[in-house]
C-alpha cells in the first residue's frame, strides 16, 4: 500500500518493492486532504498541475510514467481523506497474505497502527517501510538524498501533529478519540522532547 502524501522518495521505494515482489499488487491509496496542496507543488516542476486530481490518481501516474510500473499491478482507493480512512477504506481491497505500508515517515507509525487496526482478525501480516528516516537541518528536513522534503515549519507541524494522533484522549486517534487506532504508548521521553518543540514553534503546537 503506497499511501498519499507529498514525499515523493515514497514512488521509489514502492517502485522498487514492485521490481522485487513480481507477482505482488500495489493499492495506492488517498483521496484530497491536507497534503494535496504540497503534492501538487512538489510536482509542479514536473509540468503537472491541479486539476482535482486525487492524490493516489497523481502518484499511480507517476508510478507508471516515471518508473515503469505496469499499472494493470495498481489499484486506486480514492476517497479516503486522511491516514484513519486510507487503512479502513482500502482494508477491503486487501487478500490475506503479506502486506507492506509506505507512508510519509512522519505519520508511517500512525499509518501502520490504523492498518493494524483496520484488519485485526484478517490473515494478513502488516509491515512498514518508510521511504527513508529524515535527517533534521536548520532549514528543516531532509532525505537519504540530501534533498529538503519540508521546511522546518512544515516539519515540526507534521511531527507535532502525528504525536497528538498518536495519544489516546479525545483529540486522538486512539480509542478514547477517533478510535482509528489501538492504544499507543508513548514514551516519556518523546512527550518531553515534544514540550520542548511546541514551546520553540508555539504556532506548530496549537495546530
Amino acid at each position: 500500500m503506497l499511501c498519499g502524501s507529498a514525499v515523493l522518495r515514497s514512488l521509489d521505494v514502492a517502485a522498487d518493492l514492485m521490481a522485487e515482489h513480481p507477482r505482488a499488487r500495489l493499492v495506492v491509496t488517498g483521496g484530497r486532504g491536507h497534503s494535496t496542496p504540497t503534492l501538487f507543488a512538489a510536482v509542479r516542476s514536473w509540468g503537472i498541475a491541479d486539476d482535482g486530481s486525487s492524490e493516489a490518481a497523481v502518484l499511480a501516474a507517476l508510478l507508471v510514467s516515471r518508473h515503469g510500473v505496469d499499472a494493470g499491478r495498481i489499484t486506486l482507493e480514492e476517497a479516503s481523506a486522511h491516514c484513519g480512512e486510507n487503512a479502513s477504506l482500502t482494508a477491503p481491497l486487501l487478500p490475506d497474505g503479506h502486506a507492506v505500508v509506505v507512508q510519509d515517515p512522519t505519520m508511517q507509525r500512525r499509518t501502520h497502527e490504523s492498518f493494524l487496526r483496520a484488519l485485526a482478525g484478517r490473515d494478513v501480516t502488516i509491515s512498514s517501510r518508510a521511504p527513508f528516516v529524515p535527517v533534521v537541518r536548520p532549514d528543516g528536513g531532509y532525505d537519504d538524498a540530501g534533498h529538503r522534503a519540508w521546511g522546518m515549519d512544515r516539519f515540526v507541524d507534521l511531527v507535532l501533529g502525528e504525536l497528538r494522533r498518536l495519544r489516546d484522549d479525545e483529540r486522538g486517534y486512539g480509542p478514547r478519540g477517533t478510535g482509528f487506532i489501538g492504544h499507543v504508548d508513548v514514551p516519556p521521553e518523546v512527550e518531553a522532547s515534544a514540550r520542548l518543540l511546541g514551546e520553540a514553534f508555539p504556532e506548530a503546537a496549537r495546530g
